[in-house]
């Protein structure tokens, strides 16, 4: 998880201040500067903020090329004779930029054109596996930056294993391909690249179907599903999400595993159907999700899905938000102890109590939500659509009154850009 204020390096925070600085001083905006070093606004205050450090030679270069003055100036003692294109650190990105331009290309080109044998030593497969495990892992921690810094090289690995190991395994190799995608899906979705992300689970989905796992297949739709939301493509969120939902309810197994991808699926077409303003029809999406989880009866994470009881309030929380029903939001939400669950979804709960009373117009217990989201989980306040949206009706509601937290919280969400 990225740094939070209480613990942000101080050599970022000078930096931070240094670029924030320079670009004031030349009149430009975190979006004009964003912009043109190919960023978003989001990651730029977290620059600012010291929050996001810069380690990547090339990349300090062209901030310092953008806001016309030299690296030094930037970051005082590096050497004069300019910077090599080597990182500062062994960190290959702090951000997906790296996993990003990898699924631009195709990661296993050489593999496909090699002329010569292609047999080649490769990893035991509990190895592999372990390190899909982390992948997730990391992405359930918003750990963003070591989610990168894995996926750069185990991906092009996977990718030329599965091609040039016969037999059996190649099926097993497939699924833990379509498994790595799935987590890269979740965590572009995460970072709102929506369009990374979609590329990621289609992925996930052609490498899920090669595997002969159709559950995985259908966890990747899930992803799509996340992905085209974030697009804000509702009609093809909602095609893809009833396609999935329909296949599993004609195939009929029962299984807790099956149940799972199932139950997410509603929770999924849910959301569609409350982005829609379909509140009867998401209403029922929700309904659906509760039978099927009072079904397990247990809160379970088959296909890093975390699908369960507590689970499905959560989304009836934000179901209810989407919805303008923020009494019935406030009335679910403050019962729920979601503490067992990943900080994302932590993060996520807090968001939306913080949104219902945004609603209500209640402005400190809003402000305290939010704040508390942000300490477990601060992507999802620097990266979400609604959360910027609430920061910055909260500014507005609270006028020349408005708290300082409430300002800086504003700032570091670049709510107000």
């Amino acid at each position: 998880m990225k740094p939070t204020g209480k613990n942000v390096d101080p050599q970022d925070r000078a930096f931070g201040q240094r670029v924030q600085k320079f670009r004031k001083e030349r009149d430009r905006t975190q979006a004009e500067l964003a912009a043109a070093l190919g960023k978003t606004s989001s990651w730029l205050s977290q620059v600012e903020r010291g929050v996001q450090p810069v380690q990547r030679m090339d990349l300090l270069q062209q901030i310092a090329d953008e806001l016309g003055v030299s690296v030094q100036q930037l970051r005082p003692g590096l050497p004069a004779d300019g910077p090599s294109q080597e990182p500062l650190t062994q960190s290959l990105s702090n951000d997906l930029d790296e996993t990003r331009r990898l699924l631009s290309g195709h990661p296993a080109l050489h593999t496909l054109l090699a002329t010569k044998d292609r047999s080649e030593t490769t990893r035991p497969l509990e190895s592999l596996q372990s390190d899909i495990d982390d992948l997730w892992d990391l992405t359930h921690a918003g750990q963003l930056a070591q989610v990168s810094a894995l996926a750069v090289q185990l991906l092009p690995e996977l990718e030329r294993t599965v091609r040039t190991t016969p037999g059996k395994r190649q099926a097993e190799l497939y699924l833990l391909l379509s498994r790595a995608y799935q987590a890269l899906s979740a965590a572009f979705v995460r970072q709102d690249e929506a369009d990374a992300a979609w590329v990621a689970a289609d992925r996930a989905v052609f490498a899920a179907e090669r595997s002969s796992n159709p559950l995985h297949v259908c966890a990747s739709v899930f992803r799509m599903v996340q992905a085209f939301v974030r697009l804000r493509s509702l009609g093809q969120a909602e095609h893809a999400a009833q396609t999935a939902i329909s296949a599993l309810k004609e195939q009929g197994s029962r299984s807790p595993e099956a149940l799972c991808v199932l139950g997410s699926l509603h929770l999924a077409l849910a959301l569609v159907r409350a982005r829609a303003s379909a509140r009867t029809e998401a209403k029922e999406e929700i309904s659906k999700a509760r039978a099927i989880a009072a079904q397990l009866g247990e809160n379970r994470n088959d296909f890093n899905l975390e699908f369960g009881p507590i689970n499905v309030e959560i989304q009836a929380v934000s179901t209810a938000v989407e919805l303008g029903d923020a009494g019935e939001a406030l009335d679910i939400g403050l019962t729920l102890d979601a503490a067992e669950l990943s900080p994302e979804r932590q993060g996520r709960l807090l968001m939306d109590l913080g949104r219902a009373h945004a609603q209500r117009r209640h402005g400190g217990e809003a402000l305290e939500c939010l704040l508390s989201a942000e300490e477990i989980a601060p992507e999802i306040i620097q990266t979400h659509r609604a959360a910027r949206a609430a920061i910055r009706e909260l500014v507005l509601v609270a006028g020349p009154n408005a708290p300082r937290k409430l300002l800086e919280l504003a700032e570091r969400a670049d709510a107000l850009d």
